[in-house]
C-alpha cells in the first residue's frame, strides 16, 4: 500500500511556497503603490490637497491605480480624479497618467529622481498618515 504522507508533506510545501512568493509579490505591490499615491500631490492644483479613495492595480500587472478626490478649495471640483503609474523592474517607475493624458518622460524623471524620495514627499503622502 502506497504511503499518502510524502504526498502531503508536497502539497504542504507547494502552498509555503507559493505564501512565500506571494507574500514577495505583496511587498512590491505595496512599495510602488506607496510611490504612485506620493506622485497625487505633486500633480495636484496648488491650494488643493487630495483625499485617497482606492488604490488598485491598475490595466497591466505592471501598474498601479490611485483614485483620489481634491480637498481644499471651494471651486475644486468634487468628481474623483486617478493617476496610473506604470513601473519597469522592481519599483521603478516609467510612466504615469492621468485622466487629462500621459505625463511627458521629463517629468516623469523629475519626479521620480527630485521628489517621490524626498522627505516632503513622505510629509504630504495622501495616504501616510
Amino acid at each position: 500500500m502506497r504511503d499518502r504522507v510524502p504526498g502531503g508533506r508536497r502539497v504542504i510545501l507547494a502552498v509555503g511556497l507559493l505564501a512565500t512568493l506571494s507574500a514577495c509579490g505583496s511587498r512590491l505591490d505595496e512599495r510602488r503603490a506607496t510611490l504612485c499615491r506620493r506622485a497625487v500631490p505633486a500633480i495636484v492644483p496648488e491650494g488643493t490637497t487630495a483625499s485617497i479613495l482606492r488604490i488598485a492595480t491598475g490595466a497591466s500587472s505592471d501598474s498601479i491605480r490611485v483614485d483620489y478626490r481634491l480637498n481644499g478649495r471651494p471651486d475644486a471640483p468634487t468628481k474623483a480624479h486617478w493617476i496610473v503609474c506604470g513601473f519597469g523592474p522592481g519599483a521603478m517607475l516609467e510612466s504615469v497618467a492621468t485622466e487629462t493624458g500621459p505625463m511627458n518622460g521629463a517629468s516623469v524623471y523629475l519626479l521620480r529622481h527630485y521628489y517621490l524620495d524626498t522627505p516632503e514627499a513622505a510629509a504630504a503622502d495622501p495616504g501616510g498618515r
